[in-house]
C-alpha cells in the first residue's frame, strides 16, 4: 500500500528532496545521488522546465521504495497529471481541500502547505497524510513544539523552508517528524555531484540526531 510505503520511506529518512527548477536531462542523474545518499523521497515541483517528464523519469529509474511526487500542485487537474506520470505525492504550498480530496480519491498521499492550527486541523479533516509546515523560516522550532502539543503524534510535522544540516537537530528536539529540502540541497545549476554530497550532509544530521535518540531511549 502506497501509504505505507510512504511512511516507511519518512521513518527511514524524513528527509525531502524539492528539485525547483529541475531539467529532464539532468534528473536521473541527480535523483541517482540523492538516493545513493539515503533520501527515499523526491520531489519535483510542478514550476520546474517539462515537470512531467521528471517525475516519469524518477519513476522509471529509480526502485520502487523511492517515493515519488510532485510540488506546487495547485489544482485537482494536476493531480491527476502527476498521477499518470507516475507519481505517488502531492506536495501543495496550500491547504486547498479540493486538491487534497482530489490526491486521495487518486490514490495518492498528500502534504499540504499550512500555516496555522486551524488549517492543519482542516487540511487532516479533508484527508491530509502528513502536515507541510510552511514557511518554516517563518515559524520557527518553536511553533513546531507548540503544536506538537495539539497534533496527534501520529501525524508527521515537515517544517519546509530554509532548512539546513545545522537546524535539523533543534527542529527535530521541537517534534518534527522530517523536512522538506529546498536550496540547501539543490539549486538550478549544481552537478548531481554536489548535490549527491549536498545530500550526504543532510543524511548525516538525520542519522546523528537519530543516533542521539536512540542512545537516550
Amino acid at each position: 500500500m502506497l501509504k505505507n510505503l510512504f511512511q516507511r520511506a519518512l521513518r527511514d529518512c524524513g528527509l525531502i528532496a524539492i528539485l525547483r527548477g529541475v531539467r529532464p536531462d539532468e534528473v536521473e542523474a541527480i535523483g541517482s545521488a540523492l538516493y545513493e545518499a539515503g533520501f527515499r523521497i523526491i520531489e519535483v515541483p510542478l514550476n520546474s522546465p517539462e515537470p512531467l517528464q521528471s517525475i516519469a523519469t524518477l519513476r522509471r529509474t529509480l526502485p520502487a521504495d523511492c517515493i515519488i511526487g510532485a510540488g506546487t500542485v495547485l489544482s485537482p487537474e494536476a493531480v491527476l497529471q502527476v498521477k499518470e506520470a507516475g507519481g505517488e505525492l502531492i506536495v501543495m504550498p496550500h491547504s486547498d481541500a479540493r486538491v487534497i480530496t482530489a490526491a486521495k480519491e487518486a490514490g495518492l498521499c498528500c502534504a499540504p502547505g499550512v500555516a496555522t492550527v486551524t488549517e492543519a486541523f482542516a487540511a487532516l479533516a479533508a484527508g491530509a497524510d502528513v502536515l507541510k509546515m510552511f514557511p518554516a523560516e517563518q515559524l520557527g522550532p518553536q511553533v513546531v513544539k507548540a503544536w506538537r502539543a495539539v497534533i496527534p503524534a501520529s501525524v508527521a510535522l515537515l517544517p519546509v523552508g530554509g532548512i539546513l544540516p545545522s537546524s535539523v537537530s533543534v527542529f527535530i528536539d521541537a517534534g518534527a517528524s522530517g523536512f522538506g529540502l529546498g536550496s540547501a540541497l539543490y539549486k538550478p545549476g549544481l552537478t548531481a555531484a554536489t548535490v549527491g554530497e549536498n545530500a550526504k550532509a543532510f543524511v548525516s544530521a538525520w542519522q546523528t540526531r537519530a543516533a542521539a535518540s536512540a542512545s537516550i531511549s
